[in-house]
């Protein structure tokens, strides 16, 4: 697996966007889902998998996983009627917000799956090891009429807003599993479709295990940058990334690592790394900086209220204790590495969530899923064509990812209609109301959407890391606000 967070891979700064503009939407369309409901009533019923995990029934005034905080949307009923989460799917009133003139934010970021498979079997893949198996249902390789498909819904959607730029980012599975060849035609395609003057930067997010010299010198000739994945920088914290007969991964992607580190940053994305409490954050922060990536970013394991996390499952199986009782693992690992990336006088490489979150507390929008309020910009298109939502909602329950959506019936403008992406794209108002009470609202922004699940109730919750995300923008703010205090407002400035 080498979709991490969200989804668009360690260069996509576009899956959120800033002061976006707001174009009309276009005229509606049958759409596979309910987008007008009549005052007080019950959406019409719509085909679609049932949630899995801990039943829990909506209660009024709660905000853990099994509250159904409905301010400001439609009253909640008592459970949803045809499977689907009650929040936004049953709930989002998406032709009442654009009656408020609420209009919808294009897609930018283009996630495009040229490989449904992977030659390895990490212990902790959300898409292959979790409750989603839909990728035994769709091709392994994507249909060059596919690609063809895919790449005219990019143009018409570019050509219909005026985008000047958008980012296709290359996934899988593995996406070098069908050789280098497939990743290049396809953003090929994409470059030939979009209307001129609009510019396609396009990157390949993968575990490393493939990438050789030649292949390299492929995809650099393309102009096709490449991010890896992986746990940290040496074989043992590496373990839990291993093929299917069990053997270590760590060679074939140190050897990646070097070969990107002598391209430079021209080419060489950088590094997903996925938080793995039982290693140590120094030593997994300096063994990455020993492989030169021009940034990291690090991911929290896809979590949610009915599958709480790795050091936290104990304190959430039943309920959701307040902020200040429970522990934060994550965030004081987190912590830890901001210390580390802080105080080393000279930046040697970008830490995407710390410059993040840096740059809120500084007044900037979000450019990163993870935090902030800016809207979501980012599209999925699987290998069958299927037009999807981010692959971390696969974390959360059978199918979640789905729309009903592809590439041969619908336009990206039909996405943008669907519940699931609206939600994300209206800011605090599609927020608990625990979050937008939260002093830390505007930085944190309510979290990864996948870690705000709960059975039945759906995305309305803080997110299951709620207490470790405060702990870390609040110790980040304490060290800028140091800086500030003793050299003013431009020295701060040095580290984002």
């Amino acid at each position: 697996m080498t979709a991490a967070e969200g989804d668009g891979g360690i260069t996509g700064s576009q899956a959120a966007v800033g002061a976006a503009p707001r174009p009309a939407e276009a005229p509606g369309r049958e759409l596979p889902w309910p987008t007008r409901r009549s005052a007080g009533g019950a959406a019409p019923p719509r085909p679609g998998p049932a949630a899995t995990g801990r039943p829990g029934p909506a209660a009024a005034g709660r905000s853990g996983p099994d509250a159904a905080d409905g301010e400001p949307h439609r009253p909640t009923r008592p459970e949803a009627a045809d499977g689907e989460p009650l929040w936004p799917h049953q709930r989002l009133d998406v032709a009442a917000l654009r009656r408020r003139g609420i209009a919808p934010v294009p897609f930018r970021q283009f996630v495009l799956k040229t490989h449904s498979r992977c030659n390895l079997a990490c212990t902790y893949c959300y898409i292959y090891q979790g409750a989603d198996d839909s990728w035994r249902r769709r091709p392994a390789r994507v249909p060059d009429a596919t690609v063809r498909r895919t790449a005219a819904r990019i143009g018409e959607h570019a050509s219909a807003h005026g985008l000047r730029r958008i980012r296709v980012e290359l996934h899988g599975g593995e996406p070098l599993m069908a050789g280098p060849e497939a990743v290049i035609a396809y953003a090929d395609a994409v470059r030939a479709a979009v209307p001129e003057g609009c510019e396609v930067t396009a990157s390949v997010q993968t575990n490393g295990t493939l990438l050789t010299a030649g292949v390299l010198d492929r995809l650099a000739a393309a102009r096709i940058r490449v991010g890896l994945s992986l746990d940290g920088g040496t074989d043992r914290l590496n373990r839990r990334r291993t093929d299917h007969a069990g053997r270590p991964s760590w060679p074939a992607t140190a050897r990646a690592a070097r070969l990107l580190a002598a391209r430079g940053e021209q080419y060489y994305a950088g590094i997903l790394c996925t938080i793995d409490l039982a290693a140590d954050p120094g030593e997994v922060y300096a063994s990455l900086l020993a492989l030169d990536p021009p940034g990291i970013d690090f991911l929290l394991p896809h979590a949610n209220w009915a599958s709480p996390p790795p050091g936290l499952r104990h304190h959430l199986q039943r309920t959701a204790p307040a902020r200040g009782s429970r522990p934060t693992p994550y965030g004081d690992w987190l912590a830890r590495a901001f210390d580390l990336w802080w105080d080393a006088g000279r930046m040697r490489t970008r830490v995407r969530l710390f410059r993040e979150i840096v740059a809120l507390l500084l007044g900037a929008p979000s450019s990163a899923e993870a935090v902030g309020l800016s809207p979501m910009a980012a599209v999925v298109i699987d290998t069958d064509g299927t037009i999807e939502q981010v692959d971390s909602l696969k974390s959360a329950y059978p199918e979640a990812p789905s729309t009903g959506l592809d590439v041969f019936r619908h336009t990206f403008d039909d996405a943008l209609r669907h519940p699931g992406i609206a939600a994300r794209q209206i800011g605090a108002e599609g927020l608990a109301a625990d979050c937008r009470a939260c002093p830390v609202l505007r930085v944190c922004g309510g979290g990864n959407y996948a870690h705000r699940y709960a059975p039945r109730t759906g995305f309305l919750h803080p997110s299951v890391y709620c207490a470790d995300l405060e702990r870390l923008i609040r110790h980040a703010a304490a060290r800028l606000g140091d800086v500030l205090h003793r050299t003013g407002p431009v020295a701060s400035t040095c580290h984002t």
